[in-house]
């Protein structure tokens, strides 16, 4: 044991260090789904809580090892005694404001996985996924299977499917010690086994040994057998319980009222849930443990450089082009170029440096290929072999280009899309608009074609002036814009890309879009800077006022707010750091609807999901939507991000009070919703029920963030996207694992309605196109009713390894041409048969191999559960007693 009272300083990279913290906690879950599961049991770890914790301890490790540049490293000690927080983990390595949103909507995206494996059909009674029913070496070849999937999806940068099996990875490592009798068998570390396929777990328990004991109470300390042998509950009735046996136990397990009555589980200190209640904490402790061992492996496989990108640990966004390619493209594919030849030369090296590039160039017919990779080079040499070539007739396979993109781009990012063309396949908009919304990301189109224009490329036929409203409708739909300019003026313009991967933010504005005579009113806080204002569209004048009634008007350079540049009809003001903080007004006199936007550098933001309560079950907790259904009680669950980046670091922190939803794009009020905090301020974890009249609204709104910074001022937050009650619940999921060449692979779909009757048609694509077949094209369900369907891909011979498939399935109603489509999306990988590269890679002689007596071989700061945001000492929540300093020993595949 280290002595608490001596110098950090010394230990390097080869040591473990584990903080290891006694808790103090009220009767509650543990390992229940996630942060809704507190209100079925206050206080409780969840799985979420153990999967964002253990991914900050191996964060900061990383941070520890590896000095970020141009910065002093950081010291351990200044983290112990403080809640292990994301934002100030980004604040000390990559420098202060720097925002940590794509990291926790990572992090978000795992525990969400995991959460899952609870609520889906195809996981949630599967006894190998959640190590229950004696079926532990089945349930050890699924959790080494999924993490090696973890590995793959990652190495082909398909990193949203790879944070999927990651979840449902560590949602059967933690399950293990809170449904096996591990902790009951007396050990105080995790299984030196479970991770490392090439040793088998032993001494389990045989089908004809008795494993528990008669117990007619909730609480059921002694019922265990005195034996040594590794044993886990049966639940439910499939597989059935043998004689002996023990039951997982709890309200809702029928095994449990068959002989040996009660159970074994450690899921959370209520004996209504958990008959082994008081173990709770020894197994939540060793989950975590386990998981951050789970996390290092990952690390080890991937490098930092991979393992950074699994879980976005970097305030950079992803750079994304489309670019249409025919021959009247050539202004516009030099100004990509230009732009994104800045961004890579000014950002290399730095924080802000892209991490994922993605470009697909598009013409008539065709589309694609789409070009992914980490690496600046080798993206600037591709984009740099793409020219202006053939084509030139109107329109173009825009939208089928955009959706490949969107189907490798990470969440949370910004895509550009160049042309001077309408989209051919505008029969997609509706796809690509949901497809922007499940994946966050803004679309912005430069168009170098006025709408109005007659002459200009060669056309196939007189095309309507309307033929560029798929665009507008995927940009409001994606919180994004179309922009029309002209040749000239492409290259200025594009500037906005290089200002959209520095991470702005969109202000509000009130109306959201001009009236004529009507300023626009939006607010500046103490926390934005870099705030431009941009207007286009055919204008007359315009003027910006401050809170002080200093005005600027649309001349062209420096003026007392700010600087103004005008390209076309395009106006681009920077204004000057720092803002008066206040109401600000923008007046715009203008022929037509002119296009105002604002935005401000900020790290005070917020990321948002909806969510059903899952309150009937052994696993109550909140089951993730993208989108609100009609007729479900639905939850908005708020994180806000920033919260450690006020004006004055002994201010209070900032509070957010409700959430105002509005109508898009007129900005009609539909009501305000309070927010309820769940847990510590500090984590930002904010709730609201969404009202039953907002649940039977038609067409999209957009959720305004509203509250006050520690000094009393306004705080004005809009999300990114707009967003939308769909009509029915659709649930798409497929089989474990990869799908291998030459195979068919099945498919389970449901669809379900709340809201009333619903007579729909059912259609489904395959990107690539893979043959698709289904038993079910049409479905008439009454209020409260569900279908199940079932789909079978069939994977060619010639499917490429690493490729990623999306299967789209659309429920469009038969009589109401006004009811927007509901689709869900569904990711895999092809993966050629390569058993060795679905398992970690066995670990030779000479590797560094798990032990719990060895030296250790790695820095790390184990910390108490809390979420993605909080836990070290002092966190009230948890509840602190002492640190003791552990060291142990860490292997790597």
């Amino acid at each position: 044991m280290l002595p608490t009272d001596e110098p950090l300083s010394h230990l390097g990279p080869s040591l473990l260090l584990l903080l290891q913290l006694q808790l103090l906690l009220a009767p509650a879950s543990a390992f229940f789904p996630n942060i809704w599961s507190l209100l079925a049991a206050p206080g409780s770890i969840t799985h979420q809580d153990l999967t964002e914790e253990a991914a900050l301890n191996v964060t900061l490790q990383l941070f520890l090892e590896q000095p970020p540049p141009g910065r002093p490293p950081l010291r351990l000690e200044d983290f112990l005694g403080r809640t292990l927080l994301a934002d100030n983990l980004f604040a000390a390595y990559f420098g202060p404001g720097s925002p940590s949103r794509r990291f926790r909507a990572a992090l978000g995206e795992v525990s969400r996985a995991n959460a899952a494996q609870d609520f889906l059909p195809t996981s949630r009674n599967d006894p190998d996924l959640h190590f229950d029913a004696e079926r532990l070496g089945q349930g050890r070849a699924r959790l080494v299977g999924a993490l090696g999937e973890t590995v793959v999806a990652a190495r082909a940068l398909d990193h949203s499917l790879a944070r999927q099996r990651l979840g449902a990875a560590l949602h059967a490592l933690q399950d293990f010690y809170s449904h096996s009798n591990w902790v009951e068998l007396g050990e105080q570390q995790p299984h030196p086994h479970l991770l490392w396929p090439r040793q088998g777990l032993r001494n389990l328990a045989q089908v004809d040994d008795p494993t528990c004991s008669d117990c007619d109470e909730w609480s059921c300390p002694g019922n265990l057998l005195g034996f040594t042998l590794l044993t886990s509950g049966y639940f439910g009735t499939h597989p059935s319980k043998p004689p002996g046996k023990c039951s997982h136990g709890g309200h809702f397990d029928q095994s449990s009222s068959q002989p040996p009555r009660g159970g074994i589980n450690k899921d959370s200190t209520s004996p209504g849930f958990s008959p082994h209640h008081m173990l709770h904490l020894q197994a939540a402790n060793l989950a975590l443990l386990a998981s951050i061992q789970a996390f290092s492996l990952l690390r080890s496989r991937l490098g930092d450089r991979g393992f950074s990108r699994l879980l976005d640990i970097t305030p950079a966004s992803s750079l994304s082009f489309v670019l249409d390619t025919t021959g009247s493209m050539g202004e516009e594919i030099n100004a990509a170029k230009i732009q994104a030849r800045h961004i890579v030369e000014q950002r290399r090296g730095g924080p802000m440096e892209p991490t994922h590039y993605v470009l697909v160039p598009f013409h008539d017919p065709g589309f694609g290929p789409v070009f992914t990779t980490s690496d600046p080079d080798s993206f600037w040499q591709q984009l740099n072999e793409i020219h202006a070539l053939g084509g030139g007739d109107e329109p173009e396979m825009c939208l089928s280009a955009l959706e490949l993109a969107l189907q490798h781009t990470p969440p949370l990012s910004d895509i550009f899309v160049f042309t001077d063309a309408s989209p051919k396949d505008a029969f997609l908009t509706n796809r690509v608009e949901s497809l922007t919304q499940e994946r966050r990301c803004r679309v912005t189109f430069l168009l170098t074609e006025d709408p109005s224009r007659v002459q200009g490329r060669p056309r196939r036929e007189v095309l309507s002036p309307l033929r560029f409203e798929p665009y507008e409708a995927v940009a409001l739909a994606s919180g994004g814009e179309v922009i029309f300019t002209k040749d000239q003026y492409i290259q200025d313009v594009a500037a906005i890309v290089g200002d959209s991967v520095a991470d702005l933010v969109t202000l509000p504005l009130e109306p959201p879009v001009v009236v004529p005579e009507r300023p626009l009113v939006f607010s500046v806080d103490g926390l934005l800077q870099r705030v431009t204002v941009r207007i286009h569209g055919e204008v007359s004048s315009f003027w910006i006022r401050n809170p002080a009634g200093v005005s600027q008007g649309q001349e062209e350079g420096e003026g007392p707010l700010g600087h103004t540049r005008r390209f076309g009809q395009f106006w681009m003001v920077r204004m000057n750091d720092p803002l008066q903080t206040g109401t600000w007004e923008i007046q715009v006199t203008a022929k037509g609807t002119p296009r105002v936007r604002v935005q401000a550098q900020t790290s005070l933001d917020f990321l948002f999901h909806f969510g059903i309560p899952m309150e009937d079950g052994p696993h109550p907790g909140l089951y993730p939507l993208t989108q609100p259904v009609a007729g479900l009680q639905t939850q908005l669950l708020v994180e806000v991000t920033g919260l450690g980046s006020r004006g004055n670091p002994g201010d209070p922190l900032p509070h957010f009070s409700h959430v105002v939803l509005r109508g898009v794009p007129h900005g009609a009020e539909l009501g305000r919703v309070p927010l309820e905090p769940m847990g510590p301020r500090e984590r930002g974890l904010l709730a609201a029920s969404l009202p039953p009249t907002l649940l039977s609204t038609a067409g999209p709104f957009s959720l305004e963030l509203i509250g006050q910074d520690g000094v009393g001022q306004g705080l004005h937050r809009v999300a990114p996207q707009p967003c939308a009650v769909v009509p029915v619940l659709l649930e798409l999921s497929g089989p474990p694992g990869f799908l291998a060449p030459g195979t068919e692979a099945p498919l389970s779909l449901r669809i379900a309605s709340f809201s009333g009757p619903q007579d729909l048609d059912l259609r489904t694509s395959v990107n690539p196109s893979f043959a698709l077949t289904s038993n079910l094209s049409r479905v008439r369900l009454e209020q409260n009713e569900s279908a199940w369907g079932c789909l079978w891909l069939k994977v060619p011979d010639t499917a490429a390894s690493d490729s990623v498939v999306m299967v789209t399935v659309t429920a469009m109603d038969r009589e109401a041409s006004t009811v927007p489509p509901t689709h869900t999306f569904l990711r895999l990988l092809v993966r050629g048969p390569t058993p060795q590269d679905q398992l970690p890679a066995p670990v030779h002689s000479t590797d560094p191999v798990l032990t719990t007596t060895s030296p250790a071989f790695h820095l790390s700061t184990l910390v108490t559960p809390g979420r993605a945001g909080g836990g070290l000492v002092g966190n009230p929540w948890w509840g602190t007693v002492g640190a003791v300093l552990l060291l142990l020993g860490l292997a790597s595949w």
